[in-house]
């Protein structure tokens, strides 16, 4: 017998006139939210407890009119009446509770917030024009919104220390710190990590780290994130570029199998910040610093950029590399032959490699794995983000080691690497000088490359759209947010291209015609398209 779930409780709230429902237990300024009222603030965040201490989100609230024997007074539409409260109150501490009435944009309301951005804006500094949130700062955004538009402190504002090297990636200036203890609440509730607080009192009140500590801890960067003004800064980010010129593109991290969901800020096809993105299936809103900074390589020196066939002229057209490669590979002995995929390649890649693996009869194919420690957070056990994608198209088998020892012997005499670092399979480097053939296609030049009879040049994450599926079975997207350098091309082209040369099938040419050829094959992934799919990804059937 099944379990059902315990049925939630709902209160009715009137919203600015209107009733509305809500479960119990809602924060107020949740169900403001969710009736399309915005409730400005600065020390409530979704996801950490509520201290109430910036004062921004007041509201006017009421409770019904009780007649002498506690019953509620009901009015000619048969709600009850409210009698509202003599003073605002703050709405990310209080929840909902049937028939309460709550005024978000009230005269009242108005006034108070003007009244608490002032003296926010007391002790700030006014440089906006050199701070790295500027775009992006609350506090800009509801001075204008909800402010005086003027302020009348006359005084000489108290000075704080600025620029101060509080960690390995963060820079602190005190002086543009709100008080709002976002940073403070992740470190102690999310990162598990109690680092920060708070020193002195009034306006003397600065943010610190604990004497003999640093923030040093791998997700120190959201609070980067979380910081609703410039006070807390990447070091990393900082004064590169202004995040009005940022194109923003939603895709997923690849650093590892939790597959992070995440926002790429790029510009004139660089890549200057990852951010994470909300995904309460995967990562909540947070990720760790070691993957948001796993970006840099995309512009290394080390990059391929050209196609390179072997005592060839040099860069090869592509035609000539495809052609030289299906040369070199058709009519070998299948059981001479071996293919190492890679679990960092989208299921488009993977099914497509191994569509390569049948046209050649090959049956010595495998990934590489990565098992690794996890943090029990957000960074998995498993190092590649689409083991789950590689182990569903049939590429993960289990024989890598079995590859390595055949072409150390002189057995296997032909071998593909895709993505890969052979070297890291187990191959040494002399062994793979004596192969006959060694087709190569990845990013980034290896200990492999300068023994490939031809270099086939892809193009990285960030680069190519696709699909993976994460270590809990979800199928997220993949998009493209740059593109890639000099003549690289997407690795899906570059198989199709290579399947057609010897097979002579017939291609495919957009990732959404791979998908559904795909999906037709592979009972998990029926019914799905790469639309369907979304921003947040699906669960597949365990």
């Amino acid at each position: 017998m099944s379990e059902t779930a315990t049925p939630v409780a709902m209160v009715n709230v009137q919203v600015d006139g209107e009733w509305k429902q809500f479960p119990k237990g809602t924060r107020l300024i949740e169900a403001c939210m969710k009736s399309g009222k915005y409730i400005p603030h600065y020390c409530y965040h979704p996801k950490l407890s509520t201290p109430g201490n910036c004062r921004m989100c007041l509201v006017e609230t009421g409770r019904p009119k009780m007649t002498p024997d506690r019953q509620p007074v009901l009015g000619a539409d048969g709600r009850p009446e409210i009698a509202w409260g003599p003073k605002p109150e703050i709405s990310c501490a209080a929840e909902v509770a049937e028939g309460m009435g709550v005024r978000t944009s009230s005269p009242l309301v108005e006034e108070c917030r003007k009244g608490v951005m002032e003296f926010l804006l007391i002790n700030h500094p006014l440089d906006c024009p050199i701070c790295d949130q500027a775009g992006e700062c609350r506090l800009q955004e509801f001075s204008v919104e909800f402010g005086k538009g003027e302020s009348r402190f006359r005084e000489e504002k108290v000075k704080k220390p600025k620029r101060v090297d509080i960690g390995e990636r963060i820079v602190l200036d005190d002086e543009r710190c709100i008080m709002c203890s976002r940073c403070i609440r992740f470190m102690q509730e999310v990162a598990h990590d109690d680092v920060l607080g708070f020193l002195n009192r009034g306006s003397h009140t600065t943010l610190s780290v604990y004497p003999g500590k640093r923030l040093d801890n791998n997700y120190s960067l959201n609070t980067v994130d979380i910081c609703p003004v410039g006070a807390l800064t990447s070091k990393d980010f900082r004064f590169k570029m202004r995040v009005w010129f940022l194109k923003e593109t939603q895709t997923i991290d690849v650093s590892c199998g939790t597959g992070c969901n995440i926002v790429i800020g790029s510009r004139e096809n660089i890549v200057y910040r990852i951010t994470p993105r909300e995904n309460d299936e995967v990562n909540s809103c947070w990720m760790p610093d070691s993957h948001r900074m796993n970006f840099h390589y995309l512009h290394s020196d080390e990059r391929l950029v050209s196609p390179v066939v072997k005592d060839e002229e040099v860069p090869a057209k592509w035609p000539r590399a495809i052609a030289a490669a299906a040369q070199q590979l058709q009519g070998r002995d299948p059981a001479k032959t071996a293919m190492i995929a890679s679990a960092r390649m989208t299921n488009e890649e993977l099914f497509l490699a191994r569509r390569l693996a049948s046209a050649l009869k090959i049956e010595n194919f495998d990934v590489l794995p990565r098992p690794q420690k996890g943090d029990g957070f957000l960074i998995s056990d498993d190092g590649n983000p689409n083991t789950s994608g590689a182990k569903l198209l049939g590429l993960a088998t289990g024989k890598l080691s079995e590859i390595a020892r055949r072409v150390e012997s002189g057995e296997i005499t032909a071998l593909i690497v895709l993505g890969e670092d052979a070297v890291d399979c187990g191959i040494s480097e002399g062994a793979l000088k004596k192969l006959e053939v060694l087709v190569f296609a990845g990013i980034l030049a290896n200990k492999t490359t300068p023994f490939a009879s031809v270099v086939l040049p892809t193009s990285a994450w960030a680069e190519k759209r696709g699909t993976m599926i994460n270590i809990k079975g979800r199928i997220q997207r993949l998009n493209q947010a740059i593109q890639p350098p000099g003549q690289a091309r997407d690795d899906w082209e570059v198989l199709r291209d290579l399947v057609q040369a010897v097979g002579g099938s017939n291609g495919v040419y957009s990732i959404e015609e791979i998908f559904k050829v795909m999906a037709s094959e592979v009972p998990a992934l029926q019914g799905l398209t790469i639309s369907r799919i979304g921003d947040l990804g699906v669960q597949l059937p365990v």
